[in-house]
């Protein structure tokens, strides 16, 4: 497995092509700035045609209308319920909420026509001090229309939870979804997209880590014909921490893209990035953009990004391109790396020289490639329904 690693003057080699229809792009400008500045408003934005940098891999004519404001919400398109354990509060609220939109501003029309469209946003507490030993989990269940959503997960100082966020179901689906993090907090989200096959999901995610703070993120992305998410994180005070993790598997004919930004603009915050994805069958295509900012006041930083990809078969298309931006010397470490490959013939050989016969090998270097990323969940019952589906997709593949 090829892979290029990068030092942290922001420096990005030219990207290469490898056969069976792979590709992978990385660039030596930086995309971190959006071309149109953020807004609430989806007049600000300009509809998208394809040649923009935020758009160019995305295929618009498979969005339902969403990126151009034809897409209109019916009665039947999601329906989300949520259980919280006791001493949680959890709200529907109207759009004059003030913790609305405080994490972040929509940086695309989607995004801003989500905030524009939406009627009722929910809002989950966790009061501050408050640890809670079971998770909140969130069911976002698509019934077949379109919907606008918002959602807002607050934690209060030196509180801890876990929340999961399941998607399912059939949908055409944009929505916000804001984590607010009081001091000295710890939230990790589990995002799973696990759509039927003609599903539309595209997501903003915005985070505000606030002083010595941990944000931990997973997002897992297997069905759906579009599924487009956006992570960000901004840091409210020093000390805050945020991880982000992901894994994906991209099936034949769909497309499946994570943009992520981590805007370090306080001194002395961490981050890490690691996303992998497997991808199997004609016009399957995953795009990864990583994009790291530090600003010139966010001395002492330290971060770094990862993006690996495992291609199954011919047909199958990548475009991985890490970015980062660097405005201050005054960092403690900043890197990133992209690898985009097939099967590891030594580890292939390795396993098959102990007679282990080569379709379960295969299934083996899978497992082993997604496992360190599915720990991170740390439920038992989510992680072994992820490897269950990754069983499953594997399947599909022999």
């Amino acid at each position: 497995m090829a892979e290029a690693q990068n030092n942290p003057t922001g420096t990005i080699p030219a990207g290469s092509t490898t056969a069976g229809s792979i590709a992978v792009a990385a660039e030596s400008t930086v995309a971190t700035r959006m071309s149109a500045p953020p807004s609430f408003d989806v007049a600000d934005f300009p509809v998208p045609h394809g040649r923009e940098e935020e758009w160019r891999f995305t295929p618009l004519e498979r969005l339902r209308g969403l990126h151009d404001g034809t897409a209109v919400a019916t009665g039947d398109g999601v329906r989300v319920e949520v259980e919280a354990p006791e001493g949680v509060t959890v709200e529907t609220v109207g759009r004059d909420d003030a913790r609305l939109g405080k994490a972040g501003t929509p940086v695309d029309r989607v995004a801003a026509q989500a905030y524009s469209a939406f009627e009722k946003a929910s809002v989950v507490t966790v009061p501050k001090e408050t640890v809670l030993t079971e998770p909140i989990r969130i069911s976002v269940h698509g019934e077949g229309g379109t919907a606008f959503g918002h959602q807002v997960v607050e934690l209060g100082a030196f509180a801890e939870a876990v929340v999961v966020i399941d998607h399912t179901g059939d949908a055409v689906l944009a929505a916000n979804v804001d984590y607010l993090l009081g001091d000295g907090a710890k939230l990790t989200v589990v995002s799973i997209q696990d759509w039927d096959e003609k599903a539309v999901h595209v997501g903003q995610h915005n985070a505000l880590v606030g002083r010595d703070a941990s944000f931990k993120s997973v997002v897992v992305t297997f069905g759906g014909d579009v599924v487009r998410l956006h992570p960000r994180v901004k840091y409210a005070a020093t000390g805050g921490e945020a991880e982000l993790f992901g894994l994906y598997f991209t099936e034949r004919g769909q497309h499946q893209e994570h943009r992520l930004l981590v805007d370090h603009n306080t001194p002395h915050c961490k981050s890490n990035v690691a996303y992998k994805g497997a991808l199997q069958g004609d016009n399957a295509h995953a795009v990864w953009i990583g994009d790291v900012l530090i600003q010139a006041a966010a001395e002492g930083t330290d971060t770094y990004e990862m993006n690996r990809n495992l291609v199954l078969t011919d047909g199958a298309r990548v475009d991985s391109v890490p970015n980062l931006e660097i405005e201050t010397g005054e960092i403690a470490g900043a890197g990133h790396a992209s690898a985009t490959g097939r099967f590891d013939d030594e580890q292939l050989f390795y396993l098959m020289a102990r007679g282990i016969p080569e379709t379960e090998a295969r299934r083996l270097v899978v497992r082993g490639f997604f496992a360190e990323l599915v720990q991170q969940i740390g439920l038992p019952d989510v992680e072994e329904r992820l490897m269950a589906k990754i069983e499953a997709e594997l399947e599909a593949s022999v």
